[in-house]
């Protein structure tokens, strides 16, 4: 199933009918409780059931016929944690359940696209949170619709304070609007263009990477980012040289020349980008680390 998608906006959208949601950095995943049994489907249409056993236990108490979207968020120091939820969808079978009891996940839902096995999506936007609210708060943790509020002014000072707790922005939807399906009716504000990506590849030789593969928030496509410049390069190949590669090698988006293959390396690894929006996601990197051994 294709998701809701939003454009950004570069300030808060005001006016009646809007309703305003705090924008979690995780990893976009519709749940379906279906024939009596819990399927995780990530934004690319990858099924990661087995990466979230967690989730998908708690998904179990959800009503037969129920189909939800949101974001699977890891929390760590009282803020969220992009690189540990990266680390978690990556993980095999054999290591998903250790993680999961080392790094719990949440599930932030922020939309009700099914209940009983009635589609909700033609229905509007005030009803499907209604039902919503309706269905997970008598549930609890770690299934929880986020906060929603239709009072600009309290989204405002939600944009200007949450963002020690790791939530990068505000979403915008109309009260009465539908769920589009690989649409952007909805709008995100974010303080920046800068953020994390985890980093699950390169192209290029080792010793010096013409550029890093990424998994973007909100998606788990693979994307290359633009070239890396010289001291990037150089910082790359000690980084990769320190933590060693695999020999698996996958195929990844490139801007205008389409798939390329690409080396692999070991979950763990992040990149701060600058992230534009022209037709696809053009990542700039401007920064390296490894958040498994604090090395920058």
């Amino acid at each position: 199933m294709k998701v809701a998608l939003a454009e950004s906006v570069a300030r808060l959208p005001r006016g009646e009918g809007l309703a305003y949601e705090p924008k979690f950095d995780g990893h976009r995943i519709l749940i379906f409780r279906l024939d009596g049994r819990a399927v995780l489907q990530a934004r690319s249409g990858r099924l990661v059931t087995p990466a979230f056993p967690d989730l998908a236990e708690a998904a179990l108490a959800l009503p037969d016929g129920t189909v939800l979207d949101g974001e699977a968020v890891i929390w760590t120091g009282g803020r969220i944690d992009f690189a540990a939820v990266q680390r978690r969808a990556a993980a095999t079978p054999g290591r998903a359940g250790i993680l999961a009891r080392r790094l719990p996940a949440s599930y932030a839902a922020f939309d009700l696209l099914a209940e009983g096995g009635t589609d909700l999506r033609s229905a509007p936007y005030a009803r499907r949170r209604e039902r919503l609210v309706g269905l997970l708060g008598p549930l609890g943790p770690p299934l929880q619709p986020v906060p929603m509020t239709t009072d600009p002014e309290l989204a405002a000072t939600w944009y200007e304070t949450l963002t020690a707790t790791g939530v990068e922005g505000l979403v915008i939807k109309r009260l009465t609007g539908p769920y589009r399906a690989g649409a952007r009716d909805w709008r995100k504000l974010r303080h920046t263009d800068v953020r994390d990506a985890a980093v699950v590849g390169f192209t290029g030789p080792q010793g010096r990477p013409a550029a890093l593969v990424l998994v973007l928030p909100d998606d788990d496509a693979p994307v290359v980012s633009s070239p890396l410049p010289p001291a990037l390069r150089t910082l790359a190949a000690t980084t990769l040289a320190g933590r060693g590669t695999r020999a698996v090698e996958g195929r990844a988006m490139a801007i205008g020349v389409g798939e390329v293959p690409y080396r692999t390396v070991a979950p763990g690894l992040v990149a701060e980008v600058e992230q534009g929006t022209t037709r696809h996601a053009v990542a700039t990197v401007l920064r390296i680390r490894d958040d498994l051994i604090n090395q920058v």
